[in-house]
């Protein structure tokens, strides 16, 4: 055989993989497109149910007819187009996760295959755990911290309300004021949606944290002793994240690190029962030998004690 027919036959394998990559992005680019066009179907509802938290803490106030605005023809539009990706892409996850896991699978052993499908489902699970906490948790914190500065009473609503018996309906009445400047909140549909879709992504992502860190445990990238060792550095790395994706909230922010301390915690529990698994696997397969390891203690212990 000659050596061009070597880089042919080597080649073919090669072009194989590419083909089937290509089928399955195609395919999860038509699933991404069809969740698009669904989520845009009840893009006005969802937004309804991200600024709840926004309209539950203007009422509170004292709000009897909470109202965004949009200053532009194509924002609303451009904003429920935003949504409609956004959840489009977690209506089309299943099927892009199938198509990833078809694409990889073919290339894993039994035993692997079998370790890397529980991280497959617990990884949205987590991520919709961390989405419901900062939508029903999170936000309305936030929402309160940002709008309890300033009257959040609609104007209209003041109108009205200062309005005389005794006058016209069809004549507006602007109410006197001797406190000062009246502030009044006019929130901007965009604007308020990101902040809610920034707390749930990023709270979606934080709570993401005990699958990597399994995950990276299993392939032996990290260990349990490891994690525990940098514990303070994880702390500070923490409380930086907390300052970056909340808001100058100092409530929001131990919310965040608490949260966030808590999943690196239970990221070492689930690290050690992997390396105890593990242990135990080697111990069964005769691979782990006790003898030596308890060679290995006796010599540190006489290192400590020179």
């Amino acid at each position: 055989m000659s050596k061009t027919d070597e880089i042919e036959d080597s080649s073919a394998p090669l072009i194989e993989h590419l083909a089937e990559l290509r089928t399955r992005l195609i395919r999860s680019v038509i699933a991404f497109v069809i969740g698009i066009v669904v989520a845009f179907t009840v893009a006005e509802p969802i937004l309804q149910f991200l600024v709840q938290p926004i309209e539950a803490t203007l009422r509170s106030l004292g709000d009897p007819s909470p109202t965004l605005q949009y200053t532009s023809p194509q924002e609303y539009l451009f904003t429920l187009f935003r949504i409609s990706m956004v959840f489009g892409f977690a209506l089309a996850f299943p099927v892009i996760s199938y198509q990833l896991w078809r694409f990889v699978a073919p290339g894993l052993y039994k035993s692997e295959k079998g370790a890397f499908m529980p991280f497959l489902v617990a990884s949205p699970f987590m991520f919709l755990l961390g989405a419901s906490f900062a939508q029903f948790v999170v936000t309305p914190l936030a929402m309160q911290f940002f709008l309890g500065f300033a009257d959040v009473s609609s104007i209209f609503a003041n109108l009205l309300s200062a309005t005389s018996g005794d006058v016209p309906e069809e004549i507006v009445v602007v109410p006197e004021t001797t406190e000062g400047v009246k502030i009044t909140f006019f929130g901007k549909v965009n604007e308020s949606l990101d902040i809610t879709l920034k707390f749930i992504i990023a709270f979606g992502l934080c709570f993401q944290l005990p699958v990597l860190l399994t995950l990276m445990g299993k392939a032996g990238l990290v260990s349990a002793e490891g994690l525990g060792s940098v514990r303070k550095y994880a702390m500070v790395g923490i409380l930086v994240l907390a300052a970056l994706v909340t808001p100058p909230d100092v409530i929001t922010q131990i919310i965040l690190f608490v949260v966030v301390y808590g999943l690196y915690e239970v990221s070492i529990f689930l690290v050690a029962r992997v390396e105890k698994k593990r242990e135990e696997k080697l111990r069964a397969d005769g691979y782990y030998d006790d003898e030596a390891e308890a060679d290995d203690d006796l010599m540190q212990d006489f290192e400590d004690d020179k």
